[in-house]
């Protein structure tokens, strides 16, 4: 692979494409070029063959080199260039959504992979991370709840978002409200009364929505650790009735085999065992929760049989825990406090 300087010191795995050179030096010349040495990006713009074209960042890097000089890469790939953990760009056609460029209103001839935005672009949207110009976080959010295929898309959008601290949810209120005029924003403000701050996971913030829109159930909270009446750290459920004592869970993939499902159900176990009715989703039902409703039905009305002795579980944090809720709390974490109070948090 013909060897090209890092793109930036903080990302020294990419490789910024390059115009042809008849030098050969700092780029291809017009015969190498045409060999299996180069990978044309576009615009005459080339990579080595041998760079990653399914990195996300490589992606990104490369999309952007169709953005006008106050341009910027927005929506998903800004997400992710910012730090989203949950945004990679994976859920699309042949398992990749396209890069979007925003313009600046400029007409720019879409390609394969790269998604074009002529919507206007205030300069103040626009920062430049790591070498490359990206929207801000909560503009880029803004973008993708706006666009989001559902109402309820467009919460996990913004959940998401808030997962990673990039955005809260005040942040966007007050986003939203001075753009009131944008496409889509009646689906952004619809998002904003059912998005949350401390959801882990996409399905999460599904099955809230399936729990409190389709069931009828009050609206739980989101991961508030449990302990027993001594103090000690029960566990953290996906979701809660504080006052039902009902928990979700949500199981994925990695939860129905192995050690996870034996960790898993001792979890269960002991969530039962202070008087707390757990209910579990798996991912067949977020295509048709049907299932998961009646489940969830069940556990509330075992939930209503349970004596009030026998509730041995309490949500009030014991003195030495350090709450990490919402985005605020979060943004105020030193590292070694980040490291400890959020090594649960992954993405899987």
């Amino acid at each position: 692979m013909h060897e090209l300087p890092p793109f930036h010191p903080s990302r020294p795995e990419l490789v910024a494409p390059v115009r042809l050179d008849r030098t050969g030096e700092n780029g291809p010349t017009v015969g190498q070029a045409r060999g299996k040495a180069w990978r044309k990006i576009s615009r005459g713009f080339y990579v080595p063959a041998g760079v990653a074209a399914d990195d996300p960042n490589q992606r990104i890097l490369e999309a952007s080199v169709l953005a006008p000089h106050d341009g910027a890469v927005t929506g998903w790939a800004a997400l992710h260039w910012l730090g989203g953990a949950w945004f990679d760009g994976s859920r699309g056609v042949n398992g990749r959504r396209p890069v979007v460029v925003a313009t600046a209103g400029r007409t720019v001839r879409e390609r394969s992979g790269i998604a074009i935005s002529e919507e206007r672009l205030d300069p103040r949207d626009v920062v430049c991370v790591d070498g490359l110009s990206v929207t801000t976080a909560v503009r880029s959010a803004c973008f993708e709840m706006r666009y989001a295929p559902s109402d309820r898309a467009a919460a996990v959008v913004l959940s998401m978002a808030a997962y990673s601290d990039l955005v809260s949810i005040a942040e966007m209120a007050a986003y939203a409200a001075a753009h009131s005029g944008w496409t889509g924003i009646p689906r952004c403000r619809w998002a904003l009364g059912h998005a949350v701050e401390n959801a882990w996971s996409p399905p999460e913030v599904l099955m809230g929505l399936a729990w409190q829109l389709d069931a009828g159930h009050p609206r739980p909270l989101f991961n508030v650790p449990v302990f027993d009446r001594e103090g000690r750290h029960i566990g953290t459920p996906d979701l809660i009735d504080p006052e039902a004592g009902v928990t979700g869970e949500y199981a994925g993939e990695l939860h129905l085999e192995g050690q996870q499902r034996a960790v898993d159900l001792r979890r269960e176990a002991d969530f039962r065992r202070v008087g707390l009715e757990p209910v579990t989703m798996v991912g067949s039902d977020l295509g048709d929760s049907s299932s998961f409703l009646h489940r969830l039905d069940d556990a509330y009305r075992r939930a209503r049989h349970v004596p009030a002795a026998k509730r041995e579980w309490t949500l009030e944090l014991p003195h030495w825990w350090v709450p990490t809720h919402t985005v605020e709390q979060r943004r105020a974490l030193d590292v070694e406090q980040r490291r400890l109070w959020l090594r649960h948090r992954r993405v899987v």
